[in-house]
């Protein structure tokens, strides 16, 4: 007798196995904020959305179970910082015996993990009467020094901005992210390496990319682009031998091979089309070169750029001379632009503008 057909059965039976919860999930999370350079927070809030883990983002602000030493890795950002909140009308509150307590656990915390060997307070009326007994009393409850000046644990005090409290704000590592650890050569005038990341980010980060560093300084932007991936070929030059001593002390404390040259960027002898990206942070007529001889080089930079770069070719421009090189863009008929960001950076305002070929 022959046996009753079987109803179809799915090619695939098994359950698919639920994924693994990540322990991480399950640990007490803290509060951070971010600190970005003025008019870069939108390139930090891009960068915080690919922490793992991070939560109730708020801007520059949210929560975070995982190891702050993630959160070390930021590029974009100047610092980064755990926060607590306390019900109290002034910083005198702070100075209650549990608040106190609490206050100095919550720095505990931050200085074991960080490794902060000192501390100072930032907040307005820091050398006020109840600021200096404030730090008197964190400088026995830490065990560490109270340095005013450079104290490697930054502790800032302000009103919270949706109660009545304060917020105590604490630098999670003893020097900000901006000070990247591979600078062990500065130049006058060198780009803070946070804008050169952005620049990148903005400008387009391709891995088949040939790209050049006229005028390379200390090496900040070719070293932030290569600490971000691949790419074709990178070489920078720079007509000042000093500066390219620095910046290959720079690459090998960053342990990275790129090539830097002494070569005039306006007379490299290059051939044509040899680069897909010019990265360039052009003299701002301070602490190099003058306003009167930057009127003669942007013009000709724009003409040896446009020979160098091939056909799609992009050009990112940085430079606090934005009169200057906005008239010398209007006059010139070779290359589209438009402009990437304006950031506060040293009491400076620069403007970074990316150009591509008109066709």
């Amino acid at each position: 007798m022959p046996r009753p057909a079987r109803p179809d059965r799915p090619a695939f039976s098994r359950r698919s196995p639920r994924p693994k919860p990540d322990h991480r999930t399950r640990q007490p999370a803290h509060e951070y904020e971010l600190e970005a350079l003025r008019g870069l927070e939108h390139v930090a809030v891009t960068e915080l959305d690919t922490v793992p883990l991070a939560r109730d983002i708020r801007g520059l602000r949210f929560w975070y179970p995982g190891d702050p030493e993630r959160l070390s890795r930021l590029r974009s950002v100047v610092a980064a910082y755990r926060i607590r909140s306390w019900d109290v009308p002034r910083p005198r509150g702070l100075l209650g015996n549990q608040q106190l307590g609490e206050l100095t656990d919550f720095l505990l915390g931050v200085a074991e993990v960080g490794g902060h060997r000192s501390f100072r307070l930032g907040a307005a009326g820091k050398e006020s009467g109840v600021m200096q007994r404030l730090a008197e009393e964190l400088q026995a409850g830490l065990n560490l020094p109270h340095d005013p000046q450079d104290g490697e644990l930054l502790i800032r005090l302000r009103p919270q901005e949706d109660g009545p409290g304060w917020d105590v704000l604490a630098r999670i590592t003893p020097k900000p992210l901006s000070a990247r650890p591979w600078r062990v050569c500065n130049m006058a005038g060198g780009l803070n390496a946070t804008v050169a990341y952005a620049a990148h980010k903005l400008a387009g980060q391709r891995d088949q990319d040939r790209i050049f560093n006229p005028m390379s300084g200390s090496g900040t932007l070719l070293i932030e682009r290569d600490l971000m991936g691949p790419s074709a070929a990178m070489v920078g030059v720079d007509l000042n031998p000093e500066a390219v001593r620095c910046a290959k002390s720079n690459i090998q404390a960053a342990g990275r091979e790129i090539e830097v040259a002494v070569r005039d960027a306006l007379h490299t002898e290059l051939p044509a089309r040899s680069f897909d990206l010019v990265m360039a942070d052009l003299p701002w007529g301070d602490a190099i070169s003058t306003h009167t001889d930057n009127e003669a080089l942007y013009p000709a930079f724009l003409q040896e750029m446009h020979r160098l770069t091939s056909q799609r070719g992009r050009l990112c421009v940085i430079t606090h001379e934005i009169r200057l090189f906005e008239r010398v863009l209007s006059a010139q008929q070779k290359w589209h632009a438009h402009e990437l960001f304006q950031v506060a950076s040293g009491g400076h305002h620069p403007k970074a503008y990316l150009l591509s070929k008109r066709v």
